[in-house]
């Protein structure tokens, strides 16, 4: 059976191929099914709300089962903000640095016991044609460190976020550690017996 894993992000297509890698699943990319040009505006006021939005879109369009999902990193200093908005935090033509730097700025006198937040994910799958769309959500607390901290092994917010419990950041752990305790590996461990009961069921 093939799933469609929705996303122009292909550090998040590359991560959930590892977080699915021993699924007797094949996962396929926008990219795999002629759609990587294909885009959908994210116009929901909530993560559940553009996961829809996007899984029921390109399911459709590709004809196939498929997964998607909307994330972002809530700090409570900015009163959850960026939310949903994390990607187009700062604007459109700030890349992943300069939305770190940005932050950084913004919580520059805020002391170690308000820097928490937290990185949400929202994973939606959905079959072609039908309004049914299972929503599943991970969470993975932490703080926003004080600078960045990166050895190269993560992206976006990842070199500023230190998950509770840890002495690192997300930029700064290998994989197999960041995979095990991530908000996206979270909702991918529950996901997975969905995904597989709900791929049974349609044989």
């Amino acid at each position: 059976m093939k799933i469609l894993i929705a996303t122009q992000n292909q550090h998040k297509l590359k991560e959930y191929r590892r977080l699915f890698a021993d699924a007797d699943i094949e996962f396929v990319g926008l990219g795999d099914v002629g759609l990587g040009d294909m885009d959908v505006e994210e116009t929901g006021t909530t993560f559940e709300e553009n996961a829809t939005l996007k899984v029921k879109s390109y399911a459709d369009r590709a004809n196939l089962w498929t997964m998607a999902d909307d994330s972002g990193l809530m700090v409570d200093a900015m009163d959850g903000a960026p939310g949903i908005y994390s990607a187009r935090y700062g604007g459109a033509d700030l890349d992943h640095a300069g939305k770190r730097k940005k932050m950084l700025g913004e919580l520059l006198d805020v002391p170690d016991k308000d820097r928490g937040a937290k990185f949400v994910c929202v994973i939606a799958i959905a079959k072609p044609n039908e309004d049914d769309v299972t929503l599943i959500r991970g969470e993975c607390l932490g703080i926003i460190t004080h600078e960045e901290y990166d050895e190269g092994n993560g992206f976006g917010y990842d070199p500023i976020f230190k998950p509770n419990g840890y002495d690192k950041t997300f930029g700064q752990m290998p994989a197999e550690v960041k995979n095990g305790l991530s908000h996206r590996a979270i909702a991918a461990e529950k996901a997975l017996p969905i995904l597989q009961k709900m791929l049974e069921d349609s044989l």
